[in-house]
């Protein structure tokens, strides 16, 4: 006895509904450590060019948040960064994305005059303004280096000074975050780092 067309036609595609669904939720559900899962942005470099998620998909990389006229806790986090970018700056699949958290002084030529002053490649170490709140709305949903209880409802008003910094996968997730004021957390992140770049 042979099966109607028309049912042939509708299993055959409800099957391959179940297939295209499978395909999408496997691509989108993360491993158990996985913390976060960067979302769509785009910033300006020192250069005056964009950077987008796009950009940085497929590499290994570490994003922090300074400024570049704090005398605190930025210069012992960008000394320890450069451990970091001394081990990898020759792996062209890994990069460095240093957020400011204060735009509204940190314009293009100020972070491509600090730039210039780290003497380092800016194809691996990439300095980053824009606007505060798509710079501090990244920092709290995809790196999750800041409370988003510190979210304010005027956005003059807040403020992130923090010292974590967030290591990202080459599927765009975040993997761990460390303290890049300890000289061992920043070992753990090269190490962890080596691990992620052999995937």
């Amino acid at each position: 006895m042979h099966m109607p067309k028309k049912k042939i036609f509708y299993i055959s595609f409800f099957a391959v509904l179940v297939v295209v669904f499978y395909l999408i939720v496997s691509k989108w559900i993360t491993r158990d450590d996985t913390i976060a899962v960067v979302q769509p942005f785009s910033f300006t470099n020192q250069d005056g060019k964009q950077v987008t998620r796009d950009d940085v998909t497929g590499k290994v990389y570490v994003a922090e948040y300074f400024f570049t006229h704090c005398d605190g806790i930025c210069p012992t986090m960008n000394n320890n960064m450069r451990l970091v970018y001394e081990e990898f700056k020759k792996d062209t699949n890994f990069l460095i994305l240093s957020h400011t958290c204060d735009p509204d002084r940190d314009s293009v030529a100020q972070m491509k005059y600090y730039a210039d002053s780290m003497k380092v490649d800016t194809k691996r170490w990439i300095f980053l303004t824009g606007r505060k709140d798509s710079l501090y709305n990244t920092a709290r949903v995809s790196y999750t280096i800041d409370d988003p209880a510190n979210s304010l409802k005027n956005i003059d008003d807040q403020f992130i000074h923090s010292q974590f910094w967030a290591l990202v996968d080459k599927n765009g997730e975040v993997k761990k975050i460390y303290d890049g004021l300890k000289e061992s957390e920043v070992n753990n992140l090269i190490t962890a780092a080596r691990r992620l770049l052999k995937k």
